[in-house]
């Protein structure tokens, strides 16, 4: 994976393309500019807020479900209640590690992974809808964008209340970076090649996914980076 100015994350996970996962037991729904519900995973306890916008239903939180390659940033406890965990792709699937590294090639249709149940991990295609419904790719990320805590006057105006946090991410090497800066969501989706699509924010108004800049160190990981998961409602 390539630092740009701030990163762009794309995974070589044995499946391409990803994005946000979650879950939860219940929620309500409501129209935009705030959260409108609650959901409460019933495997752990954790509540959740949740948001629709126009015909999704989101969760407004990043998911917070301890599984196997799931961290907090810098394995602090503080950084996973506020931003939730950062997830390899393969955990975010609920699948074996192995397909970080190879084809998964399965449907990604309503792919709960490990969001709870009623809820799954978006495809490429549904985050689009979802920059669709918010102006489009040039100013989604701007009213997607909590309204604190982005740095480089990148704070957005959560017009809708989705409220992404700049939660960072993980390299496979271990070494944990961009917080403040930079917002990367796995999607359910694989490119074909082994690559996984993920939703990008960053400091400027653009909301965007990516399958360029793989294997920038060499090492054939970058599918083991760990991104933020948002579940999107059955």
């Amino acid at each position: 994976m390539k630092q740009k100015q701030r990163i762009t994350l794309l995974g070589m996970v044995a499946a391409a393309l990803i994005l946000a996962a979650c879950g939860g037991d219940s929620s309500t729904g409501g129209v935009g500019g705030g959260f409108d519900g609650m959901l409460t995973d019933s495997r752990d306890g954790q509540t959740y807020k949740t948001v629709t916008i126009g015909t999704q239903t989101w969760m407004a939180e990043n998911l917070n479900y301890a599984v196997d390659s799931s961290w907090c940033y810098e394995n602090s406890a503080d950084s996973c209640a506020k931003y939730g965990r950062l997830y390899q792709w393969a955990s975010a699937m609920a699948l074996p590690v192995a397909y970080n590294d190879a084809l998964w090639g399965g449907s990604d249709a309503n792919h709960q992974g490990v969001c709870p149940a009623g809820w799954h991990l978006p495809t490429n295609a549904e985050w689009t809808v979802l920059g669709n419904a918010v102006g489009g790719e040039n100013v989604a990320g701007t009213a997607l964008k909590s309204t604190s805590g982005w740095n480089e006057g990148g704070n957005g105006t959560d017009a809708y209340g989705f409220s992404a946090l700049p939660a960072g991410c993980r390299y496979g090497d271990g070494f944990f970076n961009d917080v403040g800066d930079y917002a990367g969501f796995w999607s359910a989706s694989e490119d074909g090649t082994g690559l996984a699509y993920n939703l990008n924010l960053d400091y400027s108004a653009r909301m965007y996914t990516d399958t360029d800049e793989r294997n920038d160190y060499g090492s054939g990981d970058d599918g083991h980076y760990a991104l933020s998961v948002r579940c999107l409602k059955n």
